[in-house]
């Protein structure tokens, strides 16, 4: 049926060098450019839905496990990561296929919290989906010990999985080169 979209769910280890290079292609021209080296490895070394349509890939998010420091606890998360369309597929349910993929990893692959930076105009497609703003602070772990992310507050939404939550309260990521969150 033309215009059907079919997500394969897969380990970045599973992936060919090919499909690699066309995840990052895809990555490239989603984000115009704003789509550096650090971002990449930020990508891969996890989960992967990969969203095809018409014989080529469409759409990709990817999912990796990171610490999140909240309430005392550091909380194993999964970490929603590259989440993209290609331009002449956008709003025909493609971004909502690749998270239903990613959110069903979630759901059974023993994580306590999903969690993720969104961008404004994504915003909707994740609170539509159950995700929440996180409402209080927020911070990193860097090197140096824990060191404000203030420019981050208001982007982070989170998927409880059953981890106690106050969404007013501090959430602090693990560190990482390049954009923290």
């Amino acid at each position: 049926m033309p215009g059907m979209t079919d997500v394969r769910t897969v380990h970045t280890s599973q992936l060919s060098k090919a499909e690699l290079a066309a995840v990052r292609d895809l990555m490239d021209h989603a984000f115009e450019g704003g789509f550096n080296d650090d971002d990449w490895d930020h990508t891969v070394g996890g989960m992967h839905a990969l969203a095809y349509g018409n014989g080529g890939l469409i759409g990709h998010g990817s999912l990796v496990q990171r610490r999140l420091l909240h309430g005392g606890r550091a909380l194993r998360t999964g970490y929603v990561e590259a989440v993209a369309v290609r331009a002449d597929r956008r709003r025909r349910g493609v971004a909502s296929a690749v998270m239903g993929a990613l959110e069903h990893v979630l759901r059974h692959g023993g994580y306590e919290l999903g969690a993720l930076g969104a961008a404004d105009e994504a915003v909707p497609l994740y609170v539509g989906r159950g995700w929440r703003q996180w409402r209080g602070p927020s911070a990193v772990l860097a090197p140096t010990g824990i060191e404000r992310t203030a420019e981050e507050d208001g982007c982070i939404h989170v998927l409880p999985l059953g981890a106690e939550l106050d969404l007013d309260g501090e959430l602090v990521c693990d560190w990482r080169p390049g954009d923290v969150w």
